[in-house]
């Protein structure tokens, strides 16, 4: 069974597409055979893999209208089992162009079923809204993964995409889990990253991850140089602990 994870919250900044690369590459390391699929205008996820925009001719958005099929827009990374299906900025005109089509919520699952089956893991990286793309994404993934920063305010807005979630799980897709919330940006000398901590293990219980991503510079270095912290500096914390999450997503798919 491929294991399709989108990683959604709707609030900027919170480490989306940090986490859909390393978690992506960690995956690949451990021998997962990993898609990557880039669901964001910004297209960081494509950036932060080292793949240059302005070379592609075809991208995500070209699947999603029609004008492209899947196999012809995956793209090789450096880790051999890892691929990436890319993003440029066009993607922003989905919403708009698909707004009368019917079953809108579906492309992106009707784009990826061909080739689902080639991948252990498939990772949607979302844009920081509940827009058609994010609706596209949790429609097309078997699993939620939600990070949340360890900063003020980080538990507001939670609810909405909460509130989503049990929306498509009640029309479009029955079959969506929670895979975890992940907290992220956590920062040990502060008292606000452990008040958080404590609240979100209170309100959520078990779907919070065991594994908590720290501030890291290296970690916000190496998408300026086009790598998954896990090529940037093997050494770093932000690595090992996207490592210690990658084994934890492993061993929490095999248990169920």
């Amino acid at each position: 069974m491929t294991h399709i994870i989108c990683i959604a919250n709707q609030k900027g900044g919170v480490g989306k597409t940090t986490t859909a690369v390393n978690l992506a590459a960690a995956l690949a390391i451990c021998e997962q055979r990993t898609l990557l699929i880039d669901c964001d205008p910004q297209a960081n996820a494509t950036t932060g893999m080292g793949l240059d925009k302005a070379v592609m001719q075809k991208t995500l958005y070209h699947g999603l209208i029609g004008k492209a099929q899947v196999e012809h827009l995956i793209m090789d990374s450096e880790i051999e089992a890892l691929k990436v299906l890319p993003s440029r900025v066009e993607l922003i005109g989905f919403d708009v162009e698909m707004m009368d089509q019917p079953q809108r919520e579906s492309a992106l699952k009707r784009l990826i079923a061909p080739i689902a089956a080639q991948y252990d893991y498939i990772l949607i990286d979302c844009p920081p809204s509940l827009s058609l793309l994010t609706i596209n994404a949790m429609t097309a993934a078997n699993a939620l993964l939600i990070p949340l920063q360890c900063e003020f305010y980080a538990l507001e807005g939670l609810s909405q995409l909460i509130q989503t979630f049990h929306r498509i799980r009640e029309n479009l897709n029955p079959q969506l889990q929670i895979a975890g919330i992940l907290l992220t940006m956590f920062d040990k000398r502060t008292n606000l990253s452990h008040q958080v901590a404590e609240d979100a293990e209170a309100h959520f219980k078990e779907l919070v991850y065991n594994t908590i991503i720290p501030r890291n510079v290296r970690l916000g270095e190496s998408p300026s140089f086009g790598k998954p912290i896990l090529m940037y500096d093997a050494a770093s914390i932000g690595s090992k602990s996207y490592f210690a999450l990658a084994r934890e997503v492993i061993q929490h798919q095999s248990v169920n």
